[in-house]
């Protein structure tokens, strides 16, 4: 493995060293630019390091990412909370295809695990990129997940080309986990290529010290990806993919009579008492894409891109609360989107602008013993949910040394149900509602010499209310039912940062600070036994990110990241409040050693956190087994690996975490981490 690639997996996405091979960006501008040539604050993840760290799930991924918290509610779900926003608030896309949909609730949510890490190439995340270029739900990050291909383009030209590769991986916690990955690529070079994966896993169930056994926190997963990328001209590729992710028996541990509680000094967390909560899920997404470009100087359009996509995704609980209580939900959802987009050199700038819309329809059903309860409907039933949006961006460099863009948004939402019943109603009704939005974005990067860069600007963001806001029905916190309203507001933000970033030949560091404004947010408030979705007033979240690397010797090598942000809202009924769920400083190190021929490499990292107390009294006590009195403590936890290329055809990897057998839990989470483990990884390719 060549030096360049181990700085980029041993830190996540520093600023690169001039002298090494600088990381290509597409999220940030839908432009192709260097990662150093960006206006925002980014993180790329790439294969290598999700192999090399081990990491099991997609949010598991983002574990050392700065402004980042991966909160689990559950082993087979997680949800990464970016600058202090989670779930429909961050926006997930696979390939530039948007994957949140109108269904998704408040709080953290489990669809961020339906991505498998193992079918994807790359990982791009923007922190607080705003609405212009993509639209609602672009809140506290948007992340892109790149799948593999064939990468055909790169192989000589008319010939047939065939490599393929398997994995497994084993890991040691409580009943012991099984990974199993195999993919193929072939076809012939300069002409087209396929890729195709499958995935399988089975995960047991997790222990720690302090916990023990944690019964029935393991579940299967079957995953299957394929690509097919074909040049029908020498200057436009189409792109025919589909994935299908399949989850079963996933239990909300936290709730359930298997979880006893815990106890860390003075941070108690209470016991679960429901006798199961079980979820399914089930996502496909089949896409066909055109792209093509035009390098003549004359022409207007130098590239576009067309993309027509379906998903479908089936999410059903099973929920026994008592012997005499058995609730069941489902919710079976279309998603149709079409995306073009467009790029041109319009005076001393470029230009990108497009279109794109999305359309949901949904059908959902609830059950209470057998019967049918219309108020429990994860949302209203024959709902349709759409999103358009029409946007432009430009930029250009007025001086050499410094790059501005600026752009604009147009966005339609509108929603419409045939069956709705609020709680006490008598009958079901039906509804609609639409919302529209100009969202704009100024962003500049200065480069003040060779090393050093100056960036920052104001993006704002908007969020209509979707489905589940207006006519959800979900079970939250410690078991309390929450209701949407059918009269929300959209929802409206304004992010300012500034950032720097320090570059040389052994060193690339950056730090950046963040603000960002809120108004009419949509939070969950207790009215009686009940809560409600509701319009906040103002809010704001803040914070830093810092995060560097430094090659210390051609076989050393340090890198570290810390961050931490605060954020409060204003409630109607309660007053300002802290926000539900915030990232306590956190930070990372890790020393990195490779043998000289490059075949060998040890790592060990730290990773700690400080406890987290900025939680309000009433979300303590609404949610005492996911956060415990006086807040969640904090932890500092080792770990160390190491890889072995035998030969051109093997890679072995292995693992050591939790060296010193910690009991701790990340912020929110439903569950405790696992104690010491092992993990153990074996690559063979051809």
């Amino acid at each position: 493995m060549k030096i360049h690639t181990l700085l980029l997996t041993a830190t996540i996405s520093p600023a690169i060293a001039q002298d090494f091979l600088t990381p290509l960006f597409v999220t940030a501008s839908r432009l192709e630019q260097s990662e150093s040539s960006t206006a925002y604050s980014t993180s790329r993840i790439d294969a290598d390091f999700i192999l090399e760290t081990n990491r099991r799930t997609l949010p598991d991924a983002l574990q050392y990412t700065p402004g980042v918290l991966v909160q689990k509610t559950a082993n087979g779900h997680g949800s990464p909370i970016i600058r202090g926003f989670t779930g429909r608030q961050n926006l997930l896309m696979v390939d530039g295809v948007r994957i949140n949909n109108s269904t998704w609730r408040g709080g953290p949510v489990q669809y961020w695990n339906t991505v498998d890490p193992f079918s994807v190439e790359r990982i791009e995340l923007v922190r607080s990129q705003g609405s212009v270029l993509y639209g609602s739900d672009a809140i506290g990050g948007t992340l892109n997940a790149f799948t593999k291909s064939s990468d055909f383009e790169n192989e000589e030209d008319g010939v047939i080309f065939q490599h393929g590769s398997t994995y497994y991986q084993y890991r040691t916690s409580g009943e012991g986990s099984h990974i199993g990955r195999a993919e193929s690529e072939f076809g012939v070079g300069g002409k087209w290529g396929a890729h195709l994966g499958f995935t399988g896993k089975d995960f047991g169930d997790i222990e720690d010290d302090a916990v023990g056994r944690m019964k029935n926190t393991g579940y299967p997963e079957q995953d299957v990806d394929f690509r097919f990328d074909m040049a029908l001209t020498e200057r436009i590729k189409l792109t025919l993919a589909y994935q299908y992710v399949n989850q079963d028996d996933i239990w909300r541990w936290h709730r359930t009579i298997y979880n006893p509680g815990w106890v860390h000094g003075r941070h108690v967390a209470t016991g679960g008492s429901y006798l199961t909560e079980i979820y399914d899920q089930e996502r496909s997404l089949a896409y066909i894409k055109l792209t093509g470009e035009n390098p003549e100087q004359s022409a207007f359009i130098r590239r576009w891109h067309s993309t027509l996509s379906w998903q479908k995704s089936q999410d059903s609980t099973d929920n026994l609360r008592t012997l005499t209580d058995h609730r069941t939900s489902l919710i079976d959802l279309d998603t149709y989107g079409l995306d073009v987009g467009f790029e041109s050199e319009i005076g001393p700038g470029t230009m990108v602008y497009g279109i794109d819309y999305y359309r949901d329809m949904a059908d959902s059903d609830a059950y209470r013993n057998g019967v049918q309860r219309p108020t429990d409907r994860p949302v209203a039933d024959g709902s349709t949910y759409q999103l358009l949006g029409a946007y432009s961006q430009y930029e250009w460099h007025p001086a050499e040394p410094l790059r501005i863009s600026g752009g604009v948004r147009y966005t339609y939402a509108q929603a419409e149900w045939d069956a709705y019943r609020a709680p006490g109603a008598p009958a079901d009704v039906s509804g609609e509602g639409n919302w529209d939005d100009f969202s704009a974005s100024l962003r500049a990067l200065w480069d003040l010499d060779d090393f050093w860069a100056l960036y920052g600007g104001v993006s704002q963001a908007f969020r209509a209310p979707n489905l589940n806001d207006l006519t959800g029905s979900n079970v939250t916190l410690g078991g309390l039912n929450s209701y949407g309203s059918p009269d929300l507001d959209p929802e409206k933000y304004v992010t300012a940062e500034l950032g720097t970033r320090y570059t040389n030949e052994t060193l690339s560091a950056s730090l950046a600070a963040f603000y960002t404004w809120s108004r009419d947010a949509i939070i969950s408030e207790r009215i009686g036994p009940d809560r409600f979705s509701t319009n906040g007033g103002s809010g704001h979240v803040y914070g830093f990110e810092a995060e560097g690397v430094w090659k210390i010797s051609p076989c050393w090598m340090l890198s570290g990241m810390a961050s931490w942000n605060e954020g409060k809202t204003d409630s109607p009924v309660t007053g300002e409040r802290w926000l539900t769920k915030q990232l306590p400083f956190t930070s990372s190190l890790a020393l990195r050693w490779t043998h000289p021929n490059e075949r060998l490499w040890v790592e060990g990292r730290v990773l700690g956190a400080v406890t987290e107390a900025r939680v309000d009294p009433a979300d303590q006590a609404n949610d005492p087994q996911r956060i415990p009195t006086h807040g969640t403590p904090g932890y500092l936890v080792a770990s160390l690996r190491a890889g072995w290329q035998v030969n051109d055809h093997l890679d072995l990897t292995c693992g050591l975490e939790n060296l010193t057998d910690e009991d701790y839990r990340n912020h929110g989470s439903g569950q405790n981490e696992p104690g010491l483990g092992a993990i153990l990884g074996a690559r063979l390719s051809w």
